[in-house]
């Protein structure tokens, strides 16, 4: 807004208002003692456009931003832990911890010989990106193997300054309120392990919510984390008498997204001096981004739509392939796109390039 209020333009405008009888040129006596009060305006301006931008939520930083979302009642996500599933060979003591390439977790609970939950002691997604062995950081006697099996709760990391701006908006353009699917969407969104969720109004019956969730990266949830989720909405044992945040009278329902393997097929012209090796790992990658960004997008589709050109284009974009002929999803047709359920997510199956199947990428 004040972009135009320079040292030199205010300078300017300040020697303009001295009679011309008098010397303006720089080093005289009026312009030393013009010139440092222009500079301080200059910076003064500078100050009162930096307010301006923090002032509104499109463009104010992270800090004001939080500031301003604060008179609606907004906050942003904080990180949580994963929560994971470990074996082991023997009943381990609570409180111990394990180590998997640097990311700690600690033994909370037993849920069966030899099987416990364990919490990373680092918030954030990184939490559940290990599987498989993990090593003892204490002295366990008759310890043999330990390894995690499986992820139950989702790590989550802060919620992202844009994604926040972008939901601080959101919550003028529909009204939340006494239970309406927005109502579930902003609440069920802000339970941690969730990255998106469906409401189906009555699907059961009168009287029934049918909800649908996503993990924070995307994936299907674990029946343990689907009970979770449904004792904070509408406890089983008190269903549809309000204990949750479910409205009285609302029974809901809760289950996880589905995953479905999809395989690719594609025919195409490799070069001849193209390393088929690292070409098929780059065309596996490529697709595979492709299928979570389409995951991502899922809460907020109807249903999603594979697109076998699209997948075509990001292959002919790979250095060593010289063209694409066709793209095939699960043998259908070449180029002919695949519409999943609408709560079905992708998960990349077999990829196969002039007959070879890609593996171990």
């Amino acid at each position: 807004m004040f972009e135009n209020m320079t040292f030199k333009y205010i300078l300017k405008r300040a020697l303009e208002n001295v009679s011309n009888d008098v010397d303006k040129r720089q080093g005289s006596v009026i312009y030393d003692a013009i010139a440092p009060c222009c500079m301080e305006l200059a910076k003064m301006y500078l100050s009162i456009d930096e307010v301006l931008n923090e002032t509104f939520a499109d463009s104010a930083k992270r800090e004001y931003l939080i500031r301003r979302a604060k008179e609606r009642g907004l906050s942003p996500k904080e990180a949580s832990a994963a929560v994971v599933k470990a074996v082991f060979n023997i009943d381990v003591p609570i409180g111990s911890r394990f180590s998997a390439d640097g990311v700690v977790y600690y033994v909370s609970e037993k849920i069966s010989d030899g099987i416990f939950k364990m919490i990373c002691e680092t918030k954030g997604s990184e939490g559940h990106r290990h599987f498989g062995r993990i090593l003892p950081l204490d002295n366990i006697q008759g310890l043999e193997s330990a390894e995690i099996s499986e992820v139950i709760v989702t790590g989550e990391d802060e919620e992202d300054t844009e994604v926040f701006r972008k939901r601080y908006f959101d919550s003028f353009s529909a009204l939340a309120f006494g239970g309406n699917k927005k109502d579930y969407i902003e609440k069920v969104n802000l339970i941690s392990g969730v990255g998106g969720c469906k409401v189906y109004p009555a699907f059961f019956g009168g009287g029934t919510v049918r909800l649908v969730i996503i993990s924070s990266d995307y994936s299907f949830v674990s029946d343990e984390f689907v009970s979770q989720v449904k004792e904070i909405v509408d406890p089983y044992e008190f269903s549809g008498q309000g204990v949750g945040f479910a409205p009285i009278g609302h029974k809901v329902f809760v289950e996880s997204v589905q995953p479905i393997g999809v395989n690719v097929s594609i025919s195409a012209q490799i070069a001849d001096d193209g390393n088929f090796d690292y070409i098929y790992g780059k065309v596996y990658k490529k697709i595979s981004d492709y299928f979570s960004e389409l995951s991502k997008g899922w809460a907020e589709c109807d249903n999603i739509e594979i697109v076998a050109m699209k997948i075509g284009a990001d292959v002919f974009d790979i250095i060593g392939v010289k063209n694409v002929f066709s793209v095939a999803i699960d043998g259908g047709n070449p180029f002919l796109s695949r519409v999943l359920d609408d709560n079905q997510i992708p998960v990349l199956g077999e990829v196969s390039i002039n007959d070879k199947v890609l593996e171990g990428f």
